[in-house]
């Protein structure tokens, strides 16, 4: 579902949440907005599936609001004429998201694009690396272009805060699929948001009950790293994060 107005856009960071403004993994009040100070972009799309969307269980300290829409509210802070649209649809895979958003994604003409799936593929009986890597190398081709900077995430591997699944095949699973999401995205020049490893992904309540979705702290941690590698792409490379607006 196309969504261009998101009801949380706009509104204060991480007060009158306080364990969201206690936790280390979390942004403070403005300061979203502070590492995107000077960022080019003006039109944001995300692409993908139910961590696109944004789906998870809510969590009590923790604002409810997902990674992409406190990342187009930190973007709006920076440029409040910010143009946003979130194409994720759950249960989606690679090819599913290829096939159904990246037209409606070119034509909004965005200058920022996230690129969230494969976990639905990896979840599926008969996960071929190789099929889910010849899908991801094609939607990344439709969606990198001059001016247009795009990211994409390693998965958050789950099987760190749950022992019994350590060692199995969905952690298996979830290191191949972040192989060929940094791959892709070096093919393609895409920043990554590298969560497998994040220092966090051991909690459980980083996670909602089905151990799928992120939960409300989840979204608040993955948005927090998301605008971390944001602010580094505008102070480190600035040519990477498209044209200076004119």
């Amino acid at each position: 579902m196309d969504r261009t107005h998101d009801p949380h856009a706009g509104s204060s960071g991480a007060g009158g949440h306080p364990a969201e403004a206690a936790d280390p993994h979390c942004l403070g009040e403005g300061e979203g907005g502070a590492l995107l100070r000077g960022a080019p972009w003006r039109r944001f799309a995300v692409l993908g599936d139910s961590l696109a969307e944004g789906l998870g269980d809510p969590l009590p300290g923790y604002r409810t609001a997902s990674w992409a829409d406190r990342t187009a509210e930190a973007l709006r802070s920076a440029a409040p004429g910010l143009e946003y649209l979130n194409l994720g649809v759950r249960g989606l895979t690679t090819a599913q998201v290829r096939a159904g958003q990246t037209g409606r994604a070119a034509a909004f003409a965005p200058d920022l694009v996230a690129v969230v799936c494969g976990g639905n593929d990896l979840l599926l009986p008969g996960f071929s690396p190789d099929a889910v890597a010849a899908e991801m190398d094609l939607l990344f081709g439709g969606l990198c272009a001059p001016g247009t900077t795009v990211f994409t995430f390693s998965l958050l591997n789950v099987t760190a805060a749950v022992p019994e699944l350590r060692g199995g095949p969905l952690e298996d699973g979830l290191a191949v699929l972040g192989g060929i999401v940094r791959a892709t995205a070096k093919r393609h020049g895409a920043l990554v948001v590298e969560m497998y490893g994040h220092p966090a992904a051991g909690d459980r309540d980083l996670y909602s009950a089905d151990l799928v979705h992120a939960s409300a702290r989840g979204h608040a941690v993955i948005a927090a790293a998301v605008l971390r590698e944001l602010g580094a792409a505008v102070r480190e490379a600035p040519s990477r994060a498209g044209p200076a607006p004119v």
